[in-house]
C-alpha cells in the first residue's frame, strides 16, 4: 500500500475562526480539512478538526490482502459458529435453571429468619432499612439509603474515521479516509495513542473512577443484605451537589472543584471544559420495598446452585411475587438470546464476506465486472449465513435438546404433509371442475 498524503498538524483550537477552513494540498500530499465549532449546548462537543489522507493500493497488493482476509474469515466463521452453539446451549441452560428456581422457591416471612428453611432458595419481599450512612470515603460524599453510585466522567479526545474508495482500470484501489477528531464526555479514557493522528489529541490518565459503595449492616427485614445483593439494585436517586460539598472536597483532593447543573465539577470552568476535566455525579439506591430471591444463609442471601447449572441471585426494588421476578428473568434471558443469534449470524456473514473477496478484487481489473462479481458475492455470502447460521442452531438444539427437536421436525414434516396433500386435492378438483 503506497502513502500518498502526510499528516497537517491544525493549529490549537481556538486559533483559528468557526466553519471550515480548506488548505489545498501541497505536491505529495492530500486536501486537509479543519473545522471548529463553538457554542455546542452543554459543552459535549465543543471542538473538532478533520484531515483527510489518500493512499492507493495496487491491483497485486489487494490480491495478497484479500488472500490474508481469507484466512481471517475462517477464523471469524469458526468464532460465529461456536457463539451460535455456545448461545443455545447458554439459554437452555439459563431456561432450566429458571424453570427449577420457579418450582422450587419458598416465599419466606420477611420478620424472622426460618432456620427449616436454611440452604433452600427463598424469596422475601419486604423494607429494606440501613441503620447508618453509605459513603464515599474518597470525596467525602454520605448519603441516606442502601448504595451509593460514583459516576464519573472525563473530557476527552475522540477519533471517529470514515473511508471511500474508488476502484480503478487495471484493479487497483484509491481511498480517501477522513479523520475527525472531537472533545466529548466519556466515563472510560479513551486511548489516544492508538489515534491516525495522537499529536495534540492525547487523554490524559482519569484521576478517579466510577464506583459503588454499599450500606453496611443493611437489612431486609430480620434478613441481611450484603454486597453482592446490593449490587444488583439501581441507584435511581440523584443526589445533588451543593457548595459546601464542593468546599469539602477541594480541601480533601485539592485543586479545582465547583458545582455545576447539580454535579460536581473538577475543573477550572465548566462553560469552557478542558482536556482532562471531570464531571462527578452520584445517586443512591434509597431504603424501601425490595424483592429477594436467593439460597437462605447464615441470616442472609447467597446464590442458589441449581441442578441444571446456573447461580440464582436476584433482587429487584418494589415489591414483586416470585413469578413476576421468574418471569423478567426469562425474558431478559429471551432478549439475550436473540442478540446473540444476531451477532453471531452478523460473524458468519462476515466471515463469508471475506473468504468470496478474493474473487471480487481478481474481476476488479475491470472495476464494472468487478462490482458485479462483489455484489454477487454478497448474496452468496448472505445465502450461505442463511444457511449455516439456522442449521448451526438446528444442531445445537438438537444436541441440547433432542426431545424438543424432534417433536419441532415432526411438526414440521406434518404441516409439510398437509399441504402437499391439500395441494394435491385441490390439483385433482380442477379438472374435475372443467369438465363438469
Amino acid at each position: 500500500m503506497e502513502l500518498l498524503s502526510d499528516h497537517l498538524q491544525h493549529p490549537a483550537a481556538g486559533h483559528k475562526p468557526a466553519g471550515t477552513t480548506p488548505w489545498q494540498g501541497i505536491a505529495g500530499m492530500s486536501d486537509s480539512n479543519f473545522n471548529i465549532n463553538d457554542g455546542v449546548p452543554g459543552g459535549e462537543t465543543d471542538v473538532s478538526d478533520t484531515f483527510t489522507e489518500t493512499t492507493q493500493t495496487s491491483w497485486l497488493a489487494r490480491i495478497w490482502e484479500s488472500i490474508k482476509g481469507v484466512l481471517f474469515g475462517l477464523l471469524l466463521l469458526v468464532i460465529g459458529i461456536v457463539l451460535l452453539f455456545w448461545n443455545e446451549g447458554r439459554a437452555v441452560q439459563t431456561y432450566r435453571s429458571l424453570a427449577e428456581g420457579k418450582g422450587l422457591v419458598v416465599s419466606a416471612d420477611p420478620t424472622r429468619v426460618d432456620p427449616a428453611n436454611e440452604g433452600k432458595l427463598v424469596h422475601v419481599a419486604g423494607e429494606a432499612k440501613a441503620p447508618g450512612r453509605v459513603s464515599d470515603s474518597e470525596f467525602g460524599v454520605t448519603s441516606d439509603g442502601l448504595a451509593l453510585e460514583r459516576k464519573v466522567e472525563m473530557f476527552q479526545w475522540k477519533e471517529e474515521s470514515h473511508s471511500e474508495s474508488r476502484k480503478k482500470l487495471g484493479g487497483g484501489e484509491e481511498t480517501v479516509t477522513t479523520y475527525s477528531y472531537s472533545r466529548v464526555w466519556s466515563g472510560k479514557k479513551i486511548e489516544s495513542s492508538s489515534f491516525k493522528q495522537p499529536g495534540g489529541h492525547s487523554n490524559p490518565e482519569m484521576r478517579y473512577g466510577s464506583r459503588d459503595f454499599f450500606a453496611r449492616d443493611a437489612k431486609l427485614g430480620a434478613y441481611r443484605l450484603d454486597d453482592q445483593t446490593l449490587s444488583q439494585l439501581s441507584a435511581t436517586q440523584p443526589i445533588q451537589v451543593d457548595a459546601a460539598l464542593a468546599n469539602a472536597v477541594r480541601g480533601r483532593i485539592g485543586g479545582q472543584a465547583q458545582v455545576s447543573d447539580g454535579a460536581l465539577y473538577l475543573g477550572a470552568n465548566p462553560g469552557q471544559p478542558r482536556i482532562g476535566d471531570l464531571r462527578v455525579t452520584f445517586a443512591a439506591a434509597p431504603e424501601g420495598p425490595i424483592s429477594v430471591i436467593g439460597r437462605q444463609a447464615n441470616g442472609g442471601f447467597e446464590r442458589y446452585q441449581t441442578h441444571a447449572g446456573d447461580k440464582l441471585l436476584m433482587a429487584e426494588s418494589g415489591l414483586k411475587t416470585s413469578d413476576q421476578m421468574f418471569k423478567e428473568a426469562a425474558d431478559e434471558n429471551r432478549i439475550l438470546t436473540w442478540f446473540l443469534r444476531a451477532f453471531g449470524s452478523i460473524l458468519v456473514f462476515a466471515a463469508f464476506g471475506l473468504m468470496l473477496k478474493p474473487l471480487e478484487v481478481v474481476a476488479d481489473v475491470v472495476p464494472i465486472i468487478g462490482n458485479i462479481v462483489g455484489f454477487g458475492s454478497g448474496i452468496a455470502a448472505a445465502l450461505l449465513t442463511a444457511i449455516v447460521a439456522p442449521v448451526t442452531i438446528a444442531i445445537a438444539w438438537f444436541w441440547y435438546r433432542p426431545l424438543v427437536s424432534l417433536l419441532v421436525i415432526a411438526a414440521g414434516l406434518g404441516l409439510a404433509y398437509m399441504i402437499k396433500r391439500y395441494g394435491a386435492q385441490k390439483a385433482g378438483a380442477a379438472p374435475q371442475a372443467a369438465r363438469a
